[in-house]
Parts: structure tokens; sequence; C-alpha cells
């Protein structure tokens, strides 16, 4: 598909480039989930467990019952029965069983959230406790091969004869790269308020999907659809973490169906850790074999993970080296181990951005082994289709966002001699990584209105968390309908509206635009038919993507993008400060470049914090993580972040949906990481692959080489 370059500098923000929602949110009006208190609303605080593993044998409610102002105390022995849950995660406070430290054991509710803090802290629970193993998983003799991975990914794929070819290959590369576990870590907590009323249940969740989570209270409680109302209108960022229920809605309503009056229920930060998910610690080996001119003969990415006793969740790793690069040979594949841990989930591209850390850093072995410059070994390795499937690509622009971040970088001329560029105490590097995430469409539905005075209102289920998506939408209802995007009022956020997928997988825009540009493009038909004024009720059209979501594409449909990195070194402290860093992708048809440039430098933000400063350790004593608050677990601030810039080239692409996009919110973490462990190589001449790279994984190396 052609692609236009340079990219696009963002203009000055217009009218229509502002965020919808902007002004409600920096006057404080927006109102998140524990914002809502209805009259006689009461504040409840989980009491997670302190063994590792074990079975509860008492719970001494009697003496917290006899405090003023605490209303109840939920526990196995007395908490409402719920409907066997699909995520096992949420079948809460229904056995005695313990299997992993933090898991919700009970429940205080009180009149004040002081008052159920301090009964929280106080309630006496007595275990019994068991051996647990929390691990590693590296050797572990419970080591097995899963059938999928995340995402319905088949978790083996084998092409050609990979062990001949490695075997016979001019140049190889065999390393193995680890990432501790890594937590998402929102700013708004996980939050409901929840209430029953005439045997309906009504909701305010922090949550990625209001759809999803009135389906499985629904399913819990063991109520119909229409008797429950979720409500996320505004969210404080999720990252995956909120992509599905998590022990906050469920706990929240069942103490107001115990208690027949409202409850609000905000988890504490330090026990997010164990409760709303995390990217699982990986072990990744990878193993490259190609001809002296680096041309690929042979490749292989095996993944060690864990999950918990509690639920599978596999890490797809693996998944996008069945994509990236010409390989006739190959083996992915990803094997498990079920510990007494807390369960891994979602966090902002699973799979991709621990996967692609690896094999980019593998990449970047290659170059320097065949002495091949970086971004030049990256285009000769181009498949002319997807190597797993065989499938053409609907588009891919990586060579164009390789060769455009260099030029933009500087790249050209590059020395390729590591620890070479030195200015006192500090030595410079740069590297490179590419970057990738899949297209995914899911079924939506919307509802558009065209009233007499010209206004316009498109209302449906979907969530915004902070992307920006009641901009985007309303953009694209105002081109289907061909008016201003002024005229559009956008509705979201209730699961009484038309239903919608989460927001997650960078699937929302696509996703939900669809079906918004199917009922425009319907409305808009109707009112060219219609003969004179509109009626007073104006005009409705309804429609639904469940068909097109259905339909299996012919093409392999990808994002893909580049990213240039430049690090300083500190020799006497071990610390690494990025420079600059630069990011190119091709991701579609960008629809709003306001919204976009935040989605890519957001990403980005996170990758450095993935390279250089996000860490969990976990603990073997207690089978649980130790860093559990900002203070111990440190994400990028202000300060830490390096002149960055987000490009994006005009992209076209027919095979997609009718907006032309790709999703543009997870790609940005994506290398980021590879890119800036590359720049570290280059600044040092010290490959080190465990992430992140903190001082004192740099600084014995450093020392021997100043030495």
């Amino acid at each position: 598909m052609p692609l236009t370059s340079p990219p696009q500098v963002p203009p000055a923000p217009d009218e229509d480039a502002v965020r919808r929602d902007a002004g409600e949110k920096v006057t404080g009006t927006a109102r998140y989930a524990a914002e809502h208190t209805p009259p006689g609303c009461v504040h409840a605080v989980p009491v997670p467990a302190t063994v590792a593993r074990g079975r509860v044998t008492a719970v001494h409610a009697d003496e917290i019952l006899r405090r003023p102002g605490v209303h109840a105390v939920l526990s196995h022995t007395n908490a409402p029965r719920l409907g066997e849950p699909e995520d096992p995660t949420l079948a809460l406070l229904q056995t005695d069983r313990v299997p992993h430290r933090g898991w919700y054991v009970a429940l205080v509710v009180a009149d004040t959230p002081e008052n159920a803090r301090a009964a929280a802290d106080d309630l006496r629970i007595e275990y019994t406790a068991e051996e647990h193993d929390p691990g590693p998983p590296a050797g572990h003799p419970g080591l097995y091969a899963p059938d999928e991975a995340n995402g319905g990914h088949p978790a083996l794929r084998e092409r050609g004869d990979f062990d001949t070819a490695f075997a016979a290959s001019a140049v190889r590369v065999d390393a193995t790269y680890t990432m501790t576990a890594q937590h998402n870590h929102p700013m708004e907590p996980h939050a409901a308020t929840a209430w029953w009323e005439d045997g309906a249940l009504t909701v305010y969740d922090s949550s990625q999907g209001a759809t999803k989570v009135r389906d499985v209270l629904a399913q819990l409680f063991q109520v119909s659809r229409d008797r429950v109302t979720v409500t996320s209108a505004y969210v404080g960022g999720g990252f995956g973490s909120k992509g599905t229920p998590r022990p906050q809605v469920v706990l929240a309503s069942m103490a107001a169906l115990h208690l027949g009056r409202p409850v609000k229920l905000a988890l504490p930060r330090r026990e997010l850790a164990a409760v709303v998910g995390h990217r699982a610690p990986t072990v990744q080996r990878v193993r490259i074999g190609a001809n002296a001119d680096g041309v690929i003969d042979a490749l292989a990415h095996e993944i060690v993970t864990q999950t918990s006793t509690v639920k599978e969740f596999v890490e797809q790793a693996a998944v996008p080296a069945r994509t990236m690069y010409t390989s006739p040979h190959s083996r992915t594949s990803h094997r498990v181990v079920a510990l007494d841990v807390p369960t891994p989930s979602w966090m902002r591209a699973p799979g991709e951005a621990s996967g692609m850390y690896a094999l980019e850093s593998a990449m970047d072995e290659l170059a320097v082994a065949t002495g091949i410059d970086p971004v030049e070994l990256r285009l000769r390795n181009e498949p002319d289709t997807e190597p797993d499937s065989g499938r053409p690509f609907s588009s891919r622009g990586l060579t164009e966002c390789l060769r455009e971040g260099a030029r933009l970088f500087g790249w050209e001329g590059r020395d390729p001699r590591p620890g070479v560029r030195r200015a006192g105490d500090r030595l410079t590097g740069t590297g490179v990584a590419a970057s990738t995430y899949p297209y995914l469409l899911s079924p939506s539905s919307a509802f558009a209105h065209a009233a007499p005075d010209g206004s316009h209102l498109v209302r449906l289920a979907a969530t915004d968390i902070g992307t920006g998506a009641r901009t985007v939408l309303a953009r694209i209802a105002a081109e289907a309908l061909d008016v201003p995007p002024a005229s559009v009022r956008v509705e979201l956020g209730s699961s009484e509206l038309p239903t919608a997928s989460l927001a997650g997988g960078s699937s929302g825009t696509s996703s939900w635009g669809w079906a918004v540009h199917k009922a425009c493009t319907v409305l808009a038909a109707m009112v060219r038919a219609h003969p004179g004024p509109l009626p007073p009720e104006g005009l409705s059209a309804r429609a639904d993507t469940v068909e097109e979501a259905g339909r299996e594409a012919p093409y392999a449909r990808h994002a893909f993008g580049a990213q240039f990195a430049e690090v300083d070194v500190d020799t006497v402290t071990g610390e690494v400060r990025v420079r600059r860093l630069i990011g190119v992708f091709a991701a579609g048809r960008v629809l709003s470049r306001h919204t976009a440039r935040s989605q890519f430098i957001g990403g980005m933000t996170m990758g450095l914090g993935m390279a250089l400063t996000e860490s969990s350790t976990l603990d073997p004593v207690f089978g649980d993580f130790a860093e559990r608050d900002l203070a111990s677990y440190h994400v990028p601030v202000c300060a830490d972040m390096p002149t960055l810039e987000a490009h994006w080239l005009d992209e076209e692409d027919p095979h997609l949906n009718p907006m032309g996009s790709k999703g543009i919110g997870e790609i940005g973490i994506v290398g980021t990481a590879a890119a800036i462990a590359n720049a570290v190589h280059h600044a040092v001449g010290v490959r080190l692959r465990d992430l992140p790279l903190t001082p004192d994984r740099l600084l014995p190396h450093l020392r021997v080489r100043v030495l």
C-alpha cells in the first residue's frame, strides 16, 4: 500500500482537536467510580490473606462487629453465594481456600472509610498454612506446554527443520533474556459503587468495558442482564488491569446485596499486585541462524513463564516472531508452570511488549555478529508474506518506518563500535528496534440520531479509558454524516447503551468506529431521502458489526513501527539516562492527530520504564511481590523523560474497516525497551539481557572496563 513521507507534523490544536472530555477532567466535574455516593452509602475494605497457601480456619468477626460504625464482616462463612464464574479469580469469599498471599478472604463494611480500614486491619483471621511453591519457573519440574497462549494463539508453531538449519548457519546467535514481573499501576484505583433496588443491580465501576462487567455480574448473581446496569463513564487508566471485571465490583455488589444499601469500595494500591493481574515474568531463549549477508535461515523463540493455580494465563511472547522476519525454518513455543502466586493477566501489549524485547535484542546481537548495520539487517529480512501463515500483508510499513526514523534520528554515519563516544564519566550510545501489533476487531453496535435542529447524537457502550474515544468517534460520525464534528454529541460508558466491546487490544477505535460509521451511513441516507424538514422526533438508525467482525480475513493485518534511542551511561554510578527517543509508526489512517500523539508517547514512556526502572520481585518466602507501591515500584516521571518524538506515516490500507485505521494504543511500548537496551550495549560494549537495566546490574561491568 502506498505510504506518504515525510511523516506529518501535527497541526496546532483547533476546536475539533481538543478532547471532548477535557473541560470536565480539568475542572473536576468528570466523576469516576468512587465519586458517586448514593444516600445511605457505606464503605467496604477487603482483607487479604497473610499466608502463601492454606485454609482459613477462623474469622473473628464478633470482635469487629462490636465496634461503632461497623455494619458487616463478610467471609466464606456468610457471603452471598455466587454462580460459577468463567474467571476463577472472581470466586471471592466462596470457600476457605487460600491459593496465594493477598487473596481476599474477608470484607469489612463500615460507615466511613476510616472506620472500615481500621476494622479491616484489626480483623483476626486464623489459617492452616500449607507448603507453597513460588518457583522460579525456569527449570521447574512442573513446566508444561499449554494448548494455547493468550489470545487463542497456538502455544507451539514449527516450520521446516529448525535444528538442522540452525546448525548449518554461518552466523548464529543463541541468547536468553529475562524480565521480572511488571505492574499496571493506573492512577485511579480499582473502585466500584454498587446498590440493589427491587432485585436490580446498579454499579459504577472503574472498568475498560461496562458491557463485559454487566454480563459477568448477571452470571455471578444469577439475574438477567436487563437487571444489571454498569456505568464506566470516566476511567483513570487501566493498561489492561481493568480489561475484565476485577474483585472490587464483585465484592461491592456482594456487600450491597448482604446489607440492602449502597456500598463503595476502592482497592488499596498496595494490594493491586496480588489481585488485578500483572505482566508475568518471562525467560526467553532466542536463537537466530543467518548467512554471512545477515539473511535469516532459522529462528527459534522459546518462552518460559508462570501462572497461578487459580487460572491459566500464558503470555504470548513468542507470537510476534511468527510475523516479523523471513525465516524458512522456525520454532516458536511457550511453556508455563502453575505456582502458588498471584494470577498474571493483561498489561499494555501483552506478548508483544515482552516478546519483542527479546527478539529485537537478538536482532541487534546478530547485527553485531555479522557486522551489518542494525537498520540494514532488518531491511534485508523483510518477508514477502507473513512467515507462519503465508497470508499477504494488508499493508506493511516497517521498511518506511525504519528508513524515515533513521533520517529523523540522524542514524547515518553512526560509528558501530561500542564504547567510543565518551564525555567525562559518561558513555553515549544509540540503538534501534522494530515494533508490531496486530489489528484486532470485535463486534460492536451503535445508535445514531439526527435532530431537526441540525444536531446529532451517537450512543454506544464503549468506555473511554483516556484515549480520546469521544473525540475520535465524533469525527468518524461527522465524516459519515457529512456534518461538522461540533454538531455531534457522543454518549459512552453505560451498559444501557448499545453493546460495545471492551477497550483493549488497541481495538476500540476500529471496533466501535466501524459500528458508528455504519449506523451514521444508514442515518445519512435516511436524511437525504427524507423530503423537507426532519420530523419533530428526528430520525434514528442502529447498526452492528457482528457479521463483519466474524469474517476471516485473507490478509495478515498488523501495525508496525521503529523506535530509535540515544542514551548516556554514567560509568561512576551506573545510571542510564535516555537523551532522545523517537518513534515512527505505520498504523493505517490516524483519525485524530491530537490524541494519537498522546497514545504513541504514552506507550514509549511505559517502554522506557520497562527498560530502566520497572521491576517487581517475587518474595519466595511469602509468594507475593515485594514492590507494592509507587515508592518501591518505579514508573517513569517527568524528570526521567528525554526529548520524545512520535511520528507516523499516512498509510492507506483498504482491508481494515471503513476508516482505514489500525490500533495505536499499544504499539508505542513495543520495541522501546529493546531500542534502549541496544543503545546501552552500544554505549558500554556490554550486553545485559535482564530487564530492567538498573545501576546495580551495570556497575560490575563498568568497573571492570574502567579498571
